[in-house]
């Protein structure tokens, strides 16, 4: 039996294609809530440090500071040397609600769609209301053959689920009956175009081939970029799939151990983490028809979990075992990337990061989310640590509020079954003195 997905990123194994997912047994500390049994939501009553008064200003507390010894990749040098004070930043966050859905088995994959959460327990997925929190739809609690959630996307008025048996399943929002499944990659005409002839096909092992369009592994994560749909697997493979009519239009070795994670930039530009503790960045070069190799980074020295870029795709946060976060930008003169530094703090290894309104959320096997926030001359901020989840947080989805980027609302999902709602505020200290003062 393969040991859990959140395990396997962070071992040196050779992964194969024909395990299943284990449950995990619940261990969860009793906090006073208040139930609404009918939508399985729980609000958290605050804790008295989260409701003092002084709760609105974060600084940066000794606990912050002493776990910025933990000096992982020494020859890397750390980046976060500001404090909310130095950023003239006044920080607030609050966990509102806490989301239980029925199965209580971990939470594999959130993502936001709208005003629509989309939240994997297992191979089930729920569907919620973001602002309210309501339940609203469940699909694919029937199918627990295709193995837990790893990865969600959207594409077209479609949505993308990456699954542990080697398919991504393709789904349709209908009028009247919710979710329904339309189609799996690779499609049945796919196929059908390729079965006859012999060149299509690979040797995956020993006596045993397959088409070259097929993941033979569990599919870890989704990216959609310009009608391109891009898929890694722990099969080593990424693959690239056209978003008008689901044909595998690529396919390529991208590294020599499971491919956990993949990014997209705006120009096309794709990077790919792996358990071979290398990401490695793939663009096709002028007038060619593939892609191609052309960086491959070296500094982490454990397994690539997850990968994140910011909003003009500059630049590349990648996490991973060793308990680091490194920080890769792009120079001018350079086509890749270059490490500038490490984001230290979190205790274990990193499972998940999201960059949203110029924060970086990263969740860890520490059970614990930090926000970080990029300062002057390219140093760092963390602005807080958000705790409450009794488990590794596996998965991050947030979405900015409102006109102002300063309003995030941050969706945790954990191993411990449960996805926590924080609301994170960062505001100018400048810009309120000034209201003050014309007051």
């Amino acid at each position: 039996m393969r040991p859990p997905s959140w395990l396997v990123t962070c071992s040196t194994c050779t992964t194969t294609a024909d395990d299943s997912t284990s449950p995990f047994s619940e261990n969860r500390s009793p906090s006073l809530k208040l139930q609404a049994s009918d939508t399985s939501i729980s609000f958290e009553i605050p804790s008295s440090a989260m409701l003092s008064s002084n709760s609105s200003t974060i600084t940066s507390s000794p606990s912050l500071q002493s776990e910025l010894s933990l000096q992982t990749l020494p020859s890397v040098p750390s980046l976060q040397k500001l404090s909310p004070e130095t950023l003239s930043l006044s920080v607030s966050h609050l966990c509102v609600a806490s989301i239980k859905p029925r199965t209580s088995l971990p939470i594999t994959c959130l993502a936001v769609h709208g005003n629509l959460l989309y939240a994997a327990s297992a191979h089930e997925i729920n569907i919620y209301d973001r602002n309210t929190c309501a339940h609203l739809d469940a699909f694919n609690g029937q199918d627990s053959f295709s193995g837990s959630v790893k990865a969600a996307a959207f594409c077209n008025g479609s949505v993308l689920t990456a699954h542990q048996d080697s398919k991504i399943r393709v789904w349709r929002l209908m009028a009247t009956k919710g979710h329904k499944l339309v189609n799996a990659l690779p499609t049945v005409n796919d196929r059908l175009r390729r079965f006859v002839l012999p060149s299509n096909y690979v040797t995956i092992r020993r006596h045993k081939k397959r088409l070259w369009i097929e993941h033979v592994d569990a599919v870890t994560d989704l990216a959609v970029n310009n009608g391109m749909i891009y898929s890694v697997s722990w099969d080593k493979s990424l693959k690239i799939w056209r978003a008008s009519d689901l044909r595998c239009v690529e396919s390529v070795k991208a590294h020599e151990d499971a491919v956990n994670a993949v990014a997209v930039s705006g120009d096309g530009t794709v990077y790919t983490g792996s358990a071979d503790s290398r990401i490695r960045v793939w663009a096709k070069p002028s007038g060619e028809k593939r892609h191609a190799l052309i960086a491959t980074l070296e500094k982490h020295k454990s397994a690539v979990n997850a990968l994140a870029l910011n909003g003009d795709g500059l630049v590349l946060f990648s996490g991973a075992c060793d308990r680091s976060i490194l920080v890769w930008e792009r120079e001018d003169s350079a086509t890749h990337m270059a490490v500038t530094g490490a984001l230290r703090g979190h205790r274990k290894a990193i499972l998940c990061l999201i960059n949203v309104s110029d924060m970086l959320f990263s969740g860890s096997a520490d059970c614990t989310v930090r926000i970080w926030q990029r300062g002057h001359d390219g140093r760092y901020c963390c602005l807080a640590s958000l705790e409450g989840h009794q488990k590794p947080v596996k998965s991050l989805a947030a979405v900015s509020e409102g006109a102002s980027n300063s309003a995030v609302s941050v969706f945790g999902g954990s191993l411990d079954g449960e996805i926590k709602v924080w609301k994170v505020s960062a505001t100018s200290l400048k810009s309120q003195q000034s209201n003050i003062a014309v007051c």
